[in-house]
């Protein structure tokens, strides 16, 4: 599912100019004005956003997994049904004293499976909660590495600066 677009490929070879001189530059000594640091978060923030998207792609396939899973569980249900539909029709001919008593066990299995697929939903939906709140979790602890990270940059970088002003 990850596509990059020829505009994020346009976006990352402009800039890509910029990050060599700034690694020339810094390599040499020299410091960091306000623009390179801006070129460095955007090309981190360009990087962060395609992990993330890598792992939402996972996500998606997880849930798109889930899904397929979940079809079959129905089908096999269905399947169940029809053939508890069709032995009952089998045994109405043959076994009419019988009838009654089959029918109030075929409700009762349908209601354990209505339980069973209520229980299996619920589940699911709870399963997306957390998925949700482990992937937000995931994003603010990232932001927080991230900014924390710049932040220490900088006072770095203006320590040597002052250092090399001395």
């Amino acid at each position: 599912m990850n596509h990059k677009s020829k505009i994020e490929d346009m976006l990352l070879e402009m800039i890509q100019p910029k990050l060599t001189e700034i690694e020339e530059r810094f390599s040499r000594g020299e410091g960091l004005t306000g623009e390179d640091v801006n070129t460095l978060l955007l090309k981190s923030q360009f990087n962060h956003i395609n992990h993330l998207d890598l792992r939402l792609d996972e996500v998606v396939a997880d849930v798109a997994s889930l899904k397929i899973d979940f079809k079959q569980l129905e089908t096999k249900f269905v399947g169940l049904e029809n053939k508890f539909d069709g032995l009952e029709s089998r045994l109405e001919t043959k076994f009419n004293a019988l009838e009654s008593r089959l029918d109030t066990k075929f409700d009762a299995l349908e209601s354990r499976l209505d339980a069973k697929i209520d229980s299996l939903i619920a589940q699911f939906n709870e399963f997306k909660m957390e998925l949700r709140l482990e992937i937000q979790m995931a994003i603010h602890k990232s932001m927080k590495w991230s900014i924390g990270l710049l932040a220490f940059i900088i006072t770095f970088l203006k320590a040597l600066e002052m250092l090399l002003a001395k």
